[in-house]
């Protein structure tokens, strides 16, 4: 598909490209990569649910949002500012702050990691906490244009003030930066100590019957939420009953690394449907719960 270029975009209504930096922050965050020639809407999710979403939106990078999408679209119109949106499951301050602001103009101060590095090296600072970043960088927000602001300050950060070798000489901040005063802007921030990474174990039931395997759907809030899955327990630090099991997918998330181990049932738990096996690839399962499907086919074929 093509992409959109940005003289489409000036000829779009605002209402109509405020959807394209909410598809880009909560599906593809944060390339804003749009596949469509013509003004997108969220109209096709009006009436999905789940799976039933159009397939062209229904993998993306950042899995835990995709319920939001549907969350949107139910309520009268998008919300507008950063509080309303971080009232939605899967969006946090940054997401929230980021649309907020290249959407719908509000002068909110979205901070990644690449823009808290442009402030703290901006300020001279070995050690920025989250809430001095927030406060230092709604200082430099423009009453005028914030969208623009914000996505600059994540370009800089990515492209010039680089974590290693940035490109001080090509920096518009330089003359006020305090980092490059010093000459080693590399010494801030400070890197931060990463704390040991906990493991937990879990389980994950294979229901077969008839060619189709049972999927349920994950709670809203939390891991993966409201996505599709394989059924099973909470995921503890203690390590789980492995009876029988098929065989055990290994899986690191961001704050924890995971044993989950596949054990076949005869009866379906919870509530869910259904899915052909010929069909799974449609079901949107995240990576975690895909890698077992495929484990336990895997088996099955080398038995």
């Amino acid at each position: 598909m093509k992409s959109t270029t940005t003289g489409q975009f000036a000829r779009w209504p605002r209402r109509v490209a405020a959807v394209l930096p909410l598809a880009s922050m909560l599906m593809l965050a944060p390339v804003p990569v749009v596949h469509a020639d013509e003004p997108p809407t969220l109209a096709p999710f009006s009436s999905a649910q789940g799976a039933q979403a159009p397939q062209p939106w229904r993998f993306t990078t950042l899995p835990n949002k995709a319920p939001t999408r549907f969350e949107v679209v139910q309520q009268d119109g998008f919300p507008r500012t950063a509080a309303e949106l971080r009232l939605l499951p899967g969006i946090g301050a940054y997401t929230s702050a980021a649309i907020a602001a290249i959407a719908f103009g509000e002068r909110a101060a979205a901070v990644d990691t690449n823009v808290e590095r442009v402030v703290a090296r901006l300020h001279g600072l070995k050690q920025m906490p989250p809430a001095d970043a927030e406060r230092l960088t709604l200082a430099l927000l423009p009453a005028d244009r914030p969208g623009d602001f914000v996505q600059a300050m994540m370009d800089l950060g990515a492209t010039i003030c680089r974590p290693r070798k940035p490109r001080c000489d090509a920096c518009p901040l330089a003359p006020d930066c305090r980092a490059f005063a010093s000459g080693d802007p590399e010494a801030f921030p400070e890197r931060r100590r990463r704390a040991a990474r906990p493991h937990r174990h879990g389980v994950a039931y294979w229901i077969e019957r008839g060619g189709s395997v049972w999927l349920v759907r994950r709670p809203a809030r939390g891991m993966l939420g409201g996505m599709a899955a394989l059924p099973g327990g909470e995921w503890g630090d203690a390590g789980s009953d492995r009876l029988n099991a098929i065989g055990t997918v290994s899986h690191v998330f961001t704050h924890f690394s995971l044993d989950l181990a596949i054990v076949p049932r005869s009866e379906p738990e919870g509530e869910g449907w259904w899915q052909p096996l010929e069909g799974l690839s449609e079901a949107g399962l995240p990576t975690l719960y895909r890698r077992a499907a495929e484990l336990v086919l895997a088996a099955r074929r080398a038995a």
